[in-house]
């Protein structure tokens, strides 16, 4: 699934481009895409189609687009969605076929532009609401504070005395937002810290460790534009570069960057963990 690197890396992407242009039409073969909140994919098209794209921000893993008359949108890539700019205004699905064959919505623009959602398991969620009730809509009201802006004493308060394993915390995006399983080990990894370590057994300095291991691994990935391990790729088709520089996920079996030790991977309620036995404790 892509996280907050490649969303803010998307959305950053979609603002040097679309600012400004209008929703012409919108074109799915997928309509479960949209969802019921706004009244399925033909009452979304009523309420979106016409407007101009003014901002484009991220909000945890969400890709929120602001509209003219007061109305935004909600994209949720959820596990294999990703957004390609498309210069052409067709609506044709045999034309996009030959760009990806997994794209199943398109946002025709104005300035002879497209905005194709490409989702290989159409899991992703897209969504339009008024700006007024836009922050009580679940999908946003029930959001951690998010990983790049939460303070420390904020990240703290949210931590406090859970009996919980830090990894759980970490994934848990009603507590912070925008953190995956990708970088959830990264953080861990660099900050020494065993992935199954109860919350409320760390310590002062461990939990300082943690919170600014979470800044330098997002922000780095930012800067290298994500991770691109399966389905991931910006805008313009190109692939992220952190996965070619990651400290330790999906490393399971080979030699610790730090110690040499041999790399473990265990995996518990579905999700993969990769850790060092002798670096993180």
């Amino acid at each position: 699934m892509p996280e907050l690197p490649e969303v803010e890396t998307i959305v950053r992407g979609l603002n040097k481009v679309v600012i400004g242009t209008r929703i012409i039409d919108i074109w799915t073969d997928w309509p479960r895409h949209f969802s019921r909140h706004c009244g399925g994919f033909e009452q979304f098209k009523k309420q979106v189609k016409g407007l101009r794209i003014k901002k484009i921000k991220r909000i945890g893993k969400n890709i929120i687009f602001e509209l003219s008359s007061d109305r935004n949108i909600l994209l949720h890539l959820k596990m294999t969605g990703r957004l390609l700019l498309v210069e052409t205004i067709n609506l044709s699905k045999s034309d996009f076929d030959n760009i990806d064959h997994y794209i199943h919505t398109v946002f025709c623009l104005s300035e002879g532009k497209s905005l194709a959602f490409s989702d290989v398991r159409k899991f992703g969620k897209i969504l339009s609401e008024h700006k007024d009730d836009f922050y009580e809509i679940s999908d946003i009201k029930k959001l951690g504070k998010d990983a790049l802006t939460i303070n420390y004493e904020e990240f703290k308060k949210v931590l406090s005395n859970k009996k919980i394993p830090i990894k759980y915390i970490l994934l848990n995006q009603k507590v912070i937002a925008g953190i995956g399983n990708i970088y959830a080990d990264e953080i861990l990894f660099l900050s020494g810290v065993h992935p199954l370590r109860m919350v409320k057994s760390l310590s002062e300095k461990e939990l300082k460790k943690i919170y600014d291991s979470i800044r330098i691994i997002l922000i780095k990935a930012i800067k290298l534009r994500g991770s691109s391990m399966s389905d991931y790729k910006d805008i313009k088709g190109k692939l992220g570069n952190y996965f070619q520089v990651r400290l330790i996920y999906r490393r399971g079996g080979e030699s610790c960057l730090k110690c040499k030790t041999k790399i473990s991977r265990i995996k518990l309620r579905g999700r993969s963990m990769h850790f060092c036995k002798n670096c993180q404790k």
